[in-house]
C-alpha cells in the first residue's frame, strides 16, 4: 500500500474530537486541583478552629480552678478575719482593764506624795494602811496574770490541708496538660465530579407512606425529647427530674434514677445512653443495665440537641455551634453557626449533622457536612420543624409542629413529600396536632410521634 502522506494522515484524523478530548482532560486537571486547595482551605480553617478548641479548653480549666480557688479564698480569709476579731476584742478588753488598774495606782501614788503629808498622824496611818490594801489587790491582779490567757501573745497561722499539698506535687509532676496529636484522614479527592443523583431515591420518596396505628393519650407537654432503643423500648425525657423508660409498645416501665434537669438523649451501644443537662453545663453517660451515671463530660457551655454516630457525640451549643465530641469529652471537631434559635433538635449520621432552626423569621432544615460546610437547606412546606430522625436510608423525616406535619427530606435535600398533612382529618386517625418529637427504631420502619395530645406509634410503608 505504500507509506500514506502526513496530510493523508492528518486528513483522516477527527482534529476536533482530539481537541475536545484535551480540553477535557485539562479542565478534569483544574478541577481536581481546585477541589485539593478548596480542601485544604477547609483543613486550614478547620486547624485554626481547632486550635482555638485547644485554647478554649486550657482557659475553661483555668477558669474552674480559679473559680474553686478564690471560693476556697474568700472562705479561708473569713474564718481568718473571724479569728482576728474575737483575738483583738480580748486583747483590747484587756487592755482596758490594765488602763483602769493603771489609774487606781496613779491615784493612790498621788495620794501618798500629796494628802498625807499634809495631814495627822493617825489619818495619815488610815491612809497608808487602805493604800497598802489596794496596792495588795493590784499586786494579786498582776500574779493572777499569768493564768489569764488574753495576756498571752497571740498568733494566727493556717494549718495546710494536707490533700492541697499532695494536688501541689502531682501537679508539678505534670508535664502536659495533653498531647497534641496530628490525625491524617484519607479523603476521596480523586472524585473529580459529584455522584449523579440516584433516581431511586426520588422514587423511594415518592412510593412512601406513613399509617398511625395507636394513639396513646399520655401528657405530652412536658416531653422534651425522645428516643427509640436499639431493642425497641422507649426513653423519654420529661421537664424536671424524669426520665422515663417505656416498653416497644409505648406504655410505661419505668422511671430511670438520674438526677438532674435532663433536655436531650441519644444511645451509645446497647446498654449505654448520653443525656445533656443544659444548667450543668455537661453530658452524662448512662449505664442502662447497673442504672448508674458513669461518667460526666463537662462542656463549659450551655449544651442542648444531642446526637451518636461513628464513636462520637454532635452536641448543640447554645444557638452558635454544634461540636462533635468523643466520649472522653475531646472536641475532634466544631460547627460554628448563627441559629436562630437554640440547638436543640439535631441528628449526626454518615458525617453529616442536620439541624433545625425554627424562629419568628424562618423555618429551615439545614445539612452540614463535619467541616462546617453547608451541604444544603431545605423549606418547602416548613412552618415550625422540630424532631428530627432519619431513616436506614439516610432520608431525614420532620415533625413540623407549625403545620401539623410529618414530611420526609431526601438524603441529598433535593426532594421532599408530606407523610402526614394538616388536612380535614384532624382528629382522625392518621390526624395529628403539633407533631414535635419522633423517633425509628432501629432498622425498622415503625416508629413514635408525640405531638400535643398523644404519643403516636406509626409505620413506615413504600410501594
Amino acid at each position: 500500500m505504500g507509506i500514506k502522506s502526513l496530510a493523508t494522515v492528518v486528513e483522516k484524523t477527527k482534529i476536533d474530537q482530539s481537541k475536545q478530548s484535551l480540553e477535557k482532560q485539562i479542565n478534569s486537571i483544574n478541577h481536581f486541583l481546585e477541589k485539593l486547595v478548596t480542601n485544604k482551605s477547609k483543613n486550614i480553617a478547620k486547624g485554626e478552629r481547632e486550635y482555638e478548641s485547644i485554647q478554649d479548653f486550657i482557659a475553661n480549666i483555668r477558669k474552674e480552678i480559679n473559680s474553686h480557688l478564690s471560693h476556697l479564698e474568700k472562705k479561708l480569709c473569713n474564718e481568718a478575719e473571724t479569728v482576728l476579731k474575737e483575738e483583738k476584742s480580748k486583747a483590747m478588753d484587756l487592755i482596758t482593764e490594765i488602763e483602769g488598774k493603771q489609774k487606781i495606782l496613779k491615784k493612790m501614788q498621788d495620794h501618798l506624795h500629796i494628802v498625807i503629808p499634809h495631814t495627822s498622824k493617825l489619818q495619815s496611818f488610815l491612809s497608808v494602811h487602805q493604800i497598802e490594801h489596794q496596792v495588795h489587790q493590784c499586786q494579786r491582779y498582776v500574779e493572777d496574770t499569768e493564768n489569764d490567757e488574753r495576756v498571752r501573745e497571740f498568733e494566727i497561722k493556717m494549718k495546710q490541708n494536707d490533700e492541697l499539698k499532695k494536688i501541689l506535687i502531682k501537679l508539678g509532676s505534670f508535664e502536659s496538660l495533653g498531647e497534641v496529636l496530628v490525625v491524617k484522614t484519607v479523603t476521596d479527592i480523586m472524585t473529580m465530579h459529584q455522584a449523579p443523583k440516584d433516581s431511586q431515591d426520588q422514587s423511594y420518596i415518592n412510593n412512601m407512606t406513613m399509617n398511625i396505628e395507636t394513639k396513646i393519650e399520655i401528657n405530652t407537654r412536658s416531653i422534651r425529647d425522645m428516643i427509640c432503643l436499639m431493642d425497641g423500648r422507649v426513653i423519654v425525657v420529661k421537664s424536671g427530674d424524669k426520665i422515663n423508660l417505656l416498653t416497644s409498645d409505648g406504655k410505661l416501665q419505668k422511671k430511670l434514677p438520674i438526677p438532674g434537669r435532663a433536655l436531650s438523649v441519644t444511645q451509645i451501644n446497647q446498654n449505654t445512653i448520653a443525656i445533656t443537662y443544659p444548667k450543668e453545663e455537661a453530658i452524662k453517660i448512662f449505664n442502662l443495665e447497673n442504672e448508674t451515671v458513669a461518667k460526666v463530660i463537662k462542656l463549659y457551655k450551655q449544651c442542648y440537641g444531642l446526637s451518636f454516630s461513628n464513636n462520637s457525640l454532635a452536641v448543640g451549643l447554645s444557638d452558635d455551634e454544634i461540636r462533635i465530641i468523643d466520649l472522653e469529652g475531646n472536641t475532634l471537631k466544631s460547627i460554628q453557626l448563627e441559629s436562630g434559635s437554640y440547638l436543640r433538635n439535631l441528628v449526626y449520621c454518615n458525617e453529616r449533622v442536620i439541624y433545625s432552626d425554627t424562629n419568628c423569621t424562618s423555618n429551615v432544615v439545614y445539612s452540614f457536612d463535619v467541616l462546617g460546610e453547608k451541604i444544603w437547606q431545605y423549606t418547602q412546606d416548613l412552618e415550625g420543624p422540630e424532631g428530627l430522625c432519619t431513616d436506614t436510608y439516610g432520608n431525614i423525616i420532620v415533625a413540623d409542629y407549625g403545620s401539623n406535619s410529618i414530611i420526609i427530606i431526601s438524603k441529598d435535600g433535593q426532594d421532599s413529600k408530606v407523610l402526614i398533612g394538616d388536612l380535614p382529618m384532624i382528629g382522625e386517625e392518621d390526624g395529628l396536632e403539633g407533631p414535635f418529637r419522633i423517633c425509628l427504631k432501629h432498622n425498622e420502619s415503625s416508629g413514635f410521634i408525640c405531638d400535643s395530645t398523644c404519643l403516636a406509634k406509626f409505620k413506615l410503608s413504600s410501594g
